[in-house]
């Protein structure tokens, strides 16, 4: 019998309390002295980084999801741009073949989505239903999920900027954006979409770069965070989310292709050739793409008229 959508499930959001202690202070025992408190300090193990939520978008849909210090999906959600649905996922939940109801949410704002029933006990959740209209209301508050038993949350609160452009995306307008200075360099044509220029909270001010390489030929054009990668078999080109890390003299964009590492590295060189022409590009360029490391140039991409 297929399943109808009623009203949404109770969401649990209590947090476990206590403060680890396992039993009365003895108040006549010594207490350290500051040496030893250093000591104990330098043995302690690092704190880990707090988890933080990243956007991803482009023209197949949108996905806000809460990743771990090691980069691991703690919470994900998913709205397709050619569909009016809301795909929750959450990879630390074990299937139950006898429960077929996701509950997410934050606070008293509750959806009840469909589990997608897999083998049983095989790791992973996924579950979709209709676009809730109140989505914005969903991802305000810290986030929950609930399934049988299992709990996941209340997680962080997703920083407004970012849940608001999640909503704003899946086609849920949460009012007239504030307005905001470019994140693209004036006249540069690249219509970066601006989730392309966040990376966590932060809003990265790059200007657009464009690429290329010979033998074999390869392309790319570096919006922000996203590379779209070319070559004569792919030419519109194939988008990769990475990851940005500046340099002293360039930069570096991290993120994987076909299951393989994808890395471009540039550098300041005046004078780069890309061994075609006598043109002079700014920057040098390394690329690892399919296990194979190319080379090329690169040079600001309002420069070529786009």
């Amino acid at each position: 019998m297929r399943m109808g959508w009623t009203a949404a499930t109770a969401l649990l959001l209590a947090g476990c309390g206590g403060d680890g202690s396992t039993g009365p202070a003895n108040e006549n025992a010594p207490s350290a002295t500051p040496a030893q408190n250093q000591s104990e300090a330098a043995l302690a193990p690092p704190r880990e980084q707090a988890a933080h939520w990243d956007l991803q978008a482009n023209a197949g849909g949108s996905a806000l999801a809460l990743l771990t210090a090691s980069g691991d999906t703690a919470i994900g959600l998913r709205c397709a741009a050619d569909s009016k649905m809301l795909m929750v996922d959450v990879p630390a939940f074990r299937t139950i073949g006898s429960e077929d109801r996701l509950s997410f949410g934050s606070g008293g704002e509750v959806v009840a989505l469909v589990a997608a029933i897999k083998e049983h006990g095989q790791g992973g959740v996924s579950a979709a239903g209709a676009m809730p209209a109140n989505l914005a209301a969903l991802i305000a508050g810290p986030v929950s999920a609930s399934y049988g038993a299992q709990k996941s949350g209340p997680h962080p609160a997703p920083p407004h900027a970012l849940a608001r452009a999640f909503a704003a995306a899946c086609g849920k307008k949460t009012g007239p954006e504030p307005k905001q200075p470019a994140l693209v360099p004036a006249g540069s044509g690249s219509g970066a979409p601006q989730a392309c220029m966040m990376q966590g909270e932060e809003k990265l001010k790059l200007s657009p770069l464009h690429a290329v390489g010979t033998e074999p030929f390869w392309g790319a054009r570096i919006e922000g965070r996203c590379v779209t990668y070319n070559h004569p078999e792919d030419q519109n080109g194939t988008r990769v989310w990475t990851r940005y890390t500046p340099g002293p003299d360039g930069g570096t964009w991290s993120g994987a292709l076909g299951g393989k590492k994808f890395e471009l590295r540039t550098r300041r060189k005046p004078g780069c050739s890309d061994g075609m022409s006598d043109k002079a590009y700014p920057f040098a360029v390394e690329l690892l793409v399919g296990g194979e490391r190319r080379t090329g140039c690169a040079e600001p991409l309002q420069g070529r008229g786009a």
